[in-house]
Formats: C-alpha cells, structure tokens, sequence
C-alpha cells in the first residue's frame, strides 16, 4: 500500500493505461463483456446436487470478463491490487503460495480447526469493495473506478482475475483481528481463499466459538457442515501428518494408475504429488 500512497491521488485511466473515454464506454457497455454460465453444485459423498432448505438446487455462476475489460481487469490487478501487501497467513491468488504451502504450515500441530465461507465471492457486495478501497486511503473518485470494474451485479464475478485479489483485501480486516487473536492462544491461522484454518499444539476448543464469531461479526457466513476440529484431516486437500505431509489416498491411487501410462502421456497428479513431497524434504545446510 505504501507504494501506491503518492499515486492515490492520481489518474485512474493513468495508472491502468486506459484512455478515459475507453473506461465510459466499458461501464456503458459493462454486460457485454462478461461471459456467463451456471454450474449445478453437487455433494461429494452422494453425487447428487446439493439443494436449499426449501428444495432449490444450489447453483454455481461463472462470470469470466472478457475482450477489453479482461484486458482492463489485468492492468488493476498489477498495477493495484498485487501493490497492496496481505499477511503471511494468505495462501490463496499469492504468488508463490498454494494450497500445499497453506496445508504445511499446520504439519505437526495435534489439533486442527477446519471452516468454509459460504458463497465467499457472491458475499462481497460492490458496497463492501468501495468502502474497503475507501479505508485504504483511496479517494473516492480511485474507489468507484476499481469497484465499477471488478463488481458485476452489485458482486464479485466469479472466473474474472481480479476477484481472488479483491476478497483477499476485503477479508484483510477480519484476518488481522483473527490474526491477533490467534496470537495470543499460540495458534497457528491460514487461509486459502475461503478456506480457513487454525491449529495447534494445545487443545483449543473453548476459543472456537470466539473464532467463528470474528467472522460472523463482519458479515460473512461459515459452512457449519463443513467446520471440523479434530486432528486428523485434511487440509486444502492435503494430508497433514506430525512429520510431513502428502497427498490424500484417491490422489495417490490416480498416481498409481498413471504410473501405467505411456511415457508420452503428461502425469499431472504424478507431478502434483511430487511437488507435495518436496516439501518433506531437509535442506541441505
């Protein structure tokens, strides 16, 4: 953030490369430059798609940006959004980070908290993205541009580049305070875009419900179903033991299959796997 503070005050069109007539005629013209597609979600145990209290299948939208305002999008999140520094605890749209380097820093921790954020992109309101920009120390000339350009229908589109980016630092205020609070009970807290984590050496299960709440205080729901705390899980879809950690036993059966294949054939679970395993590895001193 503070290398932007001189250009906050700055030309939009300026610091995007975009002639300011361009930039009216996108918002003009904004639905036109979306994509748009639904994806019917489905329960991973049964197979069948999952559904709403009052029998509504749940449905997933995908709405990719596309032509100039991919373009445009790319520019923000370059030339803005990377600018702007995010705690350690962030694994998700960093680059060099993943969903394996989240899972490791929990290698070795006995009792492990797991929770997801519900509809984490549709969650983040246009309303929301222009006040984030706003605290930030953006003008507000800065904050409508940004947030008329990485919002659609009043929300973050899912499948456009900049949207891991945005909910990132619109979640930063709620990472620093879970960050705080994790500090003083020696806990271990990450998050891989709307998946968080908590883990420990020590058992902290009357803290859990103080957890959830700093989440739930700024508005977000959690996933009940899907909030464990055990010491045996997996984490970001990763196996996390005392000593190391791996992939799980449906990805290790794949790598075994493509164990078989031509040599020709890319092995991608094969290369996925390794990558895991390197993590276990001393360096060398």
């Amino acid at each position: 953030m503070n290398s932007l503070k001189s250009r906050i005050c700055s030309h939009f069109p300026s610091i995007v490369r975009f002639p300011e007539r361009e930039l009216k005629e996108l918002m003009v013209f904004l639905d036109s430059y979306y994509d748009e597609w639904e994806i019917v979600k489905n329960d991973k145990a049964t197979g069948l798609p999952k559904t709403y209290k009052d029998g509504t299948v749940k449905k997933r939208y995908i709405r990719p940006s596309i032509s100039k305002l991919k373009i445009l999008q790319g520019r923000i999140k370059i030339n803005i959004l990377e600018k702007i520094g995010l705690p350690s605890n962030v694994h998700g749209g960093v680059k060099k980070k993943n969903n394996i380097t989240n899972a490791k820093k929990h290698q070795g921790n006995k009792y492990v908290l797991t929770t997801d954020l519900q509809e984490f992109f549709p969650s983040v309101k246009s309303t929301i993205v222009h006040q984030t920009f706003i605290d930030l120390g953006f003008n507000k000339q800065f904050a409508f541009y940004i947030t008329r350009f990485v919002t659609w229908k009043g929300e973050l589109p899912q499948g456009a580049s900049t949207s891991t980016h945005i909910a990132n630092i619109v979640f930063l205020k709620i990472d620093n305070q879970l960050i705080t609070f994790c500090e003083q009970y020696n806990i271990t807290y990450t998050r891989f875009v709307d998946d968080l984590t908590f883990s420990s050496q020590q058992d902290f299960q009357h803290v859990i419900s103080d957890i959830l709440e700093i989440v739930k205080s700024c508005g977000f729901k959690l996933s009940m179903r899907k909030t464990k705390y055990s010491g045996n899980q997996i984490i970001t879809g990763i196996k996390v033991f005392n000593h190391k950690i791996d992939a799980p036993e449906k990805i290790i059966e794949k790598v075994e299959i493509e164990k078989q294949l031509p040599d020709e054939i890319p092995k991608y679970l094969t290369l996925y796997r390794e990558r895991i395993l390197k993590t276990n590895k001393r360096r060398s001193k």
